[in-house]
Parts: structure tokens; sequence; C-alpha cells
């Protein structure tokens, strides 16, 4: 189980945030997203990697948290919030995604117009 501290963004404590284990792309998607046992409600993803993503939301959330996010054109994805800063949250899925799926979904966002 992961443990969490808070520090001058509800962050945790880990390895330095320049040593991701994935390169994120600047993306902006609209997703649906819900906490467990809610219902579904639409927020914005500012980046995105195989391994997580920046979320903003309007929605509270709290590092430790599960949440589920759908990305367009697929299933919900478990993922946990690990830090959040105002109406934002770094967030990792809990299985990275597919690499073509990663690809398909930032080709579509860079071929939409921006909602």
């Amino acid at each position: 189980m992961m443990k969490y501290r808070t520090i001058d963004a509800e962050r945790p404590a880990g390895p330095d945030r320049k040593e991701r284990g994935a390169v994120r792309q600047s993306v902006s998607i609209a997703v649906k997203v819900r906490r467990p046992g809610e219902n579904w409600f639409t927020s914005r993803i500012t980046n995105l990697s195989l391994t997580g993503f920046r979320l903003q939301s309007f929605a509270k959330l709290s590092p430790g948290k599960e949440l589920w996010v759908a990305l367009p054109g697929f299933e919900g994805r478990r993922a946990v919030v690990l830090w959040t800063q105002a109406h934002e949250a770094g967030c990792v899925f809990d299985k990275p995604l597919h690499p073509a799926i990663l690809d398909h979904v930032i080709k579509q966002a860079r071929h939409s117009p921006v909602n």
C-alpha cells in the first residue's frame, strides 16, 4: 500500500517528479470520471502518458483515493490520485495504457476541436 504525506501541494513522498517512467504528452481531452459509488462527471485531462495523467476537475479529489476515468472511445480505467493542487490532480493508472491506445487517444485529441 502506498503511503502519502502532504507538502505544499497535496503531493505524496516519492521519487523526483522528473524521474517519471513515461513521457507525458500535452493534450486537452474531455473525459468521464467517477469516484467509487458515484455517478460519472465530465473533466479534462491536460497531459497523458502510458502510466498516468493530469486531471482538471472541480470535484474534490484526495491523494490515495481511487477513481475511474473513461478516455474517449474506451471503457473506464481504474486510477489512483497521487497529488492535488487547487482544481488539478496527478493520477496514475492501475495498469499502464497499451502504447497503441495512447497513440490513438493523442491522435484523436489533436484532430478534434477543443471542447
